[in-house]
């Protein structure tokens, strides 16, 4: 059954309003205008509302969709800084305005940040549990204090690896973009952790070479675009290359103290696509979740940033 992800409330973040292609958020201070496809509904607020509110408003290219320009107010950062807060966990991340309208979070994913972190700190604190691939008990050696193994693919600026860190695991950071792994350290040593060892290259090469060292992970965490260019150029295209990516990764995932997540922005994926991935590299697996992630705007309208499937 497909499920909807509960959004997870933050005090840095809000979507304020959303609609006519695009979204009015605030990180922190700052409040951003970007375009956003799926918001194909009506904005509640006026036109004019945006504009006195926001502190900086993204502009497409007319000849490049995928690329613009931020207009700025006299108030506005072009770097700050935004905190995260669960538990015993506490990220700090620098954002800043891109040519590509990102601006280094993507807040949905909280949620699977919260996931990770519990689910590391059962790892470590759990020495026999059920065992993910054949859903059977089993007598499974602990990790005798040695750190859980996670493996963060296509890892942009780190709010998974942050999770991964802060609960206590040695984390694997891999991106083929070296700009990309710099901010992420940034947001390592702004948040105060340490244990992220950063791969700049390839991820599905990257893994291959894994499973040729026979290397297991106590987690994965798949992220990928939709489209895609390696550090030596290589092409990733997400609809050609996610089975083979996932049968790998199912080599690679170790079969006692695991976790699995997998992240799917493009539009028209389906949360079953990634169920029909998984079940079909790991067999059926009992703790599967599955759904929609998304953030509900000020207006109760709910905006639907991508799909999920964990376990």
């Amino acid at each position: 059954m497909i499920q909807t992800i509960t959004p997870v409330l933050w005090k840095d973040y809000e979507l304020i309003d959303s609609g006519n292609f695009s979204k009015l958020e605030r990180y922190g201070t700052q409040v951003l205008s970007r375009p956003e496809p799926q918001a194909v509904w009506d904005k509640s607020l006026s036109d004019a509302e945006w504009e006195k509110r926001a502190s900086a408003i993204f502009r497409k290219e007319k000849n490049d969709p995928e690329k613009g320009k931020w207009f700025l107010n006299k108030k506005s950062k072009e770097q700050w800084y935004i905190n995260y807060a669960y538990k015993d966990m506490n990220l700090r991340m620098r954002l800043g305005l891109t040519g590509f309208k990102h601006i280094g979070v993507f807040p949905e994913q909280a949620d699977n940040w919260n996931f990770i972190y519990d689910r590391i700190r059962n790892i470590i604190g759990t020495p026999d549990e059920k065992s993910l691939f054949n859903n059977e008990t089993a007598d499974m050696p602990s990790l005798q204090g040695a750190k859980p193994k996670i493996l963060n693919l296509f890892a942009y600026t780190g709010g998974a690896s942050l999770a991964a860190a802060a609960a206590g695991a040695e984390v694997y950071h891999v991106d083929s973009v070296k700009p990309v792994i710099t901010w992420a350290r940034e947001n390592m040593e702004a948040s105060e952790l340490s244990g992220i060892r950063w791969i700049v290259e390839d991820a599905l090469k990257f893994v291959k070479r894994e499973v040729r060292r026979g290397t297991k992970y106590q987690g994965i965490i798949l992220d990928p675009p939709a489209y895609g260019r390696g550090a030596d150029g290589e092409k990733w295209v997400l609809e050609e290359n996610i089975n083979e990516m996932i049968k790998l990764c199912a080599e690679l995932l170790d079969k006692n103290h695991a976790f699995f997540i997998l992240s799917l922005y493009s539009m028209g994926l389906s949360a079953l696509i990634g169920e029909n991935l998984i079940n079909n590299a790991f067999g059926k697996q009992s703790t599967l979740e599955s759904g929609e992630l998304y953030i509900e705007d000020n207006f109760g309208k709910k905006l639907p940033l991508g799909t999920v499937v964990r376990f």
